[in-house]
């Protein structure tokens, strides 16, 4: 038995230049005249100094306030299963109420297990994901209800638009992960909807994916589906990594049995749970930013401690979203003042904590525009600058989240590249300093002809994606195409010069064989 993709797209040689270069006759790998390099971003690390906006002594108060909040007012857990692993623990656990009250000493002791740096393990054993330390990581939108581009308009995620969004970030190169569910396919049946988004990661790509973050059999699938691609056992996946779940709390200070049954799954099979508090300062938290980063750290360790009391060793991430909403009308604000403070220190708090972080690339804008652009801007700044590690949302987020935008990847294509270019490390040889080539350039003349030049001039600058440098007069000529319009050419190239990774046959059908029998399995027991 074979599965199709529905792509038809033939495996790429071994030999094959990456994608954006040509090949030269003796066998190496140059860039195109004029033509974007999508070479996969490399792993990127910040040279620089995280930047610290709290003091030691604001960071512990920030600390001794959750730790007050653990102990005093606690969390509401909607497992049994969890509650009695708490309770185990020497937590308070009241089962009428829900209520589980953790003591420092409890979650300390948990936190003592939970590395500060871990590698998940990718197809592509070139793409291994690196976690902590100074590493940073972009990740796509996840989430989104909604697709939009500018030919089709807004209309509800399916299947279709799931898979063009793997096959743009994977030919662009510009993720080190590629995500959960990028999109709601809602064309599919939600009881075995989640296969349909693996298989498509394992098809489209060859990076590490997320699990659905709701829901046990999710988890289930997620990990055997995982262990076909990588063909080991679900007991192999906990001695090499290969996934994480990017999952909420419900805050204020509730985590329901669904993302907690999916929690403990994952934990106990030894992969990366990444907790995030949907904490709006205003809305879901207090409107303060001491009093959010209080509620989110709460919230945070509670899970994290649930995670190693399950498996020791668990790998965990603190998932930081801590924005503001608008007072006037309750909408959710992202790309703020407020919420680049809030990334600013939940990154400080990690580092306190000595554990992993994820942020997001995020804006409020109902378009693909300026303010989309900028508030974006400003989050990946802090983001990056934090020295968080895992950055979600980095390619299409739009709309506080409601919809995924095929424009809007490219637009973020162009700041992810960008920035991964501001974060090589820089050249100071004798060479590069040029000494000798500023000798040789009369006063008032031209670095044009300079050998110094000619020997770097095509490799010399970062050369983008989407900006376009023309003079005005050549870009009206060409039509005066702004850069959303010029984004709608390249998603669309990009997801027709898709070539699928390779992917092992037997594999291929494995996983066909798993997911009819899933599917079958699932849609009897949900009718």
């Amino acid at each position: 038995m074979s599965v199709t993709s529905g792509d038809g797209q033939p495996a790429p040689s071994e030999t094959a230049a990456p994608s954006g270069r040509r090949r030269d006759r003796g066998g190496r790998a140059t860039r195109s005249a004029g033509a974007p390099d999508f070479t996969p971003i490399p792993r990127l690390r910040v040279p620089w100094a995280p930047l610290d906006i709290l003091s030691a002594e604001q960071i512990e108060r920030v600390l001794d306030g959750a730790y007050r909040v653990l102990a005093e007012t606690g969390l509401e857990i909607r497992s049994p299963e969890a509650r009695t692993i708490y309770a185990r623990a020497g937590a308070l656990v009241d089962d009428e109420t829900q209520i589980v009250r953790l003591g420092r000493d409890i979650v300390e002791a948990a936190l003592a297990h939970a590395p500060a740096e871990f590698v998940l393990h990718a197809r592509d054993p070139a793409r291994h994901l690196h976690v902590g330390g100074n590493t940073v990581n972009f990740g796509p939108v996840n989430g989104a209800p909604n697709i939009t581009d500018r030919e089709g308009g807004r209309r509800y995620g399916d299947i279709a638009a799931f898979r063009d969004i793997l096959k743009i970030t994977h030919r662009l190169g510009i993720l080190h992960w590629q995500g959960g569910i990028v999109v709601e396919p809602t064309d599919r049946p939600v009881p075995s909807r989640h296969l349909d988004c693996y298989l498509a990661h394992v098809e489209c790509s060859d990076i590490v994916w997320a699990a659905r973050g709701v829901g046990r059999p999710q988890a289930e699938d997620a990990l055997a589906m995982s262990a076909i691609e990588h063909g080991c056992s679900i007991d192999d996946l906990a001695l090499r990594p290969t996934l994480m779940t990017v999952t909420n709390v419900n805050s204020p200070r509730r985590v329901d049995e669904e993302i907690l049954a999916s929690i403990m799954t994952l934990a106990a099979a030894g992969q990366c749970v990444v907790i995030t508090p949907f904490t709006l300062m205003g809305a879901m938290a207090p409107v303060t930013l001491a009093g959010a980063l209080v509620q989110q750290t709460a919230e945070q360790l509670a899970v994290v401690a649930l995670c190693q009391l399950v498996r020791p060793g668990a790998p965990t991430v603190l998932g930081g979203f801590t924005s503001n909403v608008d007072m006037r009308t309750g909408s959710p604000a992202f790309g703020t003042p407020e919420y680049v403070r809030a990334c600013l220190a939940t990154a400080q708090l990690g580092r306190r904590l000595r554990l992993p972080v994820r942020t997001s690339a995020v804006n409020a804008s109902p378009a693909v525009d300026a303010q989309s652009t900028y508030e974006t801007f400003f989050s990946l700044q802090a983001a990056i600058l934090s020295h968080s590690h895992l950055i979600n949302h980095a390619a299409g987020w739009l709309e506080g989240g409601l919809a995924a935008s095929m424009e809007k990847i490219i637009v973020d294509a162009e700041m992810l590249r960008g920035w991964a270019e501001i974060l090589k490390p820089l050249a100071f040889s004798d060479d590069e300093l040029a000494v000798d080539a500023i000798a040789g350039v009369p006063a008032g003349g031209h670095f044009f002809g300079a050998a110094h030049t000619l020997a770097r001039y095509e490799t010399a600058f970062y050369r983008p994606l989407l900006s376009d440098w023309s003079n005005y007069e050549n870009w009206r000529d060409a039509g005066a195409r702004d850069a959303t319009v010029r984004a709608t050419d390249i998603w669309k190239r990009a997801r027709d010069e898709w070539v699928a990774p390779p992917l092992d046959p037997a594999i291929r059908e494995a996983l066909a064989a798993y997911v009819a029998r899933r599917r079958e399995e699932l849609e009897r027991t949900a009718a």
